[in-house]
């Protein structure tokens, strides 16, 4: 039953969006205050690339970055990027739909219980995020730290068979 108080999330494809609407996201300071690999400035030659490479990976993976929707409009992107043999599941969120990361992350974990492709997701984040409680309470558990692209981050892992997978799909 949906949720009156929460507004209606959708999956689209990321060239769905206006590159625009991408670079404006992606340029408000807010939002790379945990990106530590957001070291450039985005503009329109920049977000054509980021779409690109991202549609890419749905043509080699079969599966990867959506742009979310809340009743229509452009939130954030994120979704599943295949790391060697694991997917690893990413967010973000433009800053005035910051309340919206569980909701959307239910959805697409749900989204990974049902495909049989993904037994299990990571989840790297910042030393920087403190608040890692919802994580634990999806059932994540702390695999310890690794480094990615020259930075240190903190991996999770969720099972997405299971309990887990039972309460996600309620969402």
């Amino acid at each position: 039953m949906p949720n009156p108080l929460q507004p209606e999330i959708d999956f689209v494809r990321l060239p769905d969006i206006p590159l625009e609407e991408l670079v404006a996201h992606m340029s408000d300071p807010r939002v790379g205050t945990h990106m530590p690999l957001l070291t450039f400035s985005w503009d329109l030659e920049m977000a054509a690339k980021f779409v690109a490479a991202k549609e890419a990976c749905w043509l080699r993976d079969g599966l990867g970055h959506w742009a979310f929707l809340a009743d229509g409009r452009y939130v954030g992107w994120g979704g599943f990027q295949k790391e060697g043999e694991e997917w690893d599941f990413g967010l973000v969120l433009h800053p005035a739909a910051f309340g919206l990361g569980m909701p959307i992350t239910r959805k697409a974990l749900a989204f990974a219980n049902e495909d049989q492709r993904i037994p299990f997701v990571t989840f790297l984040l910042p030393p920087s995020r403190r608040n890692l409680g919802a994580l634990r309470r999806m059932g994540a558990r702390f695999i310890g730290e690794t480094d990615y692209d020259g930075t240190r981050f903190l991996k999770y892992r969720l099972e997405t068979s299971g309990p887990v997978g039972a309460v996600s799909r309620t969402a």
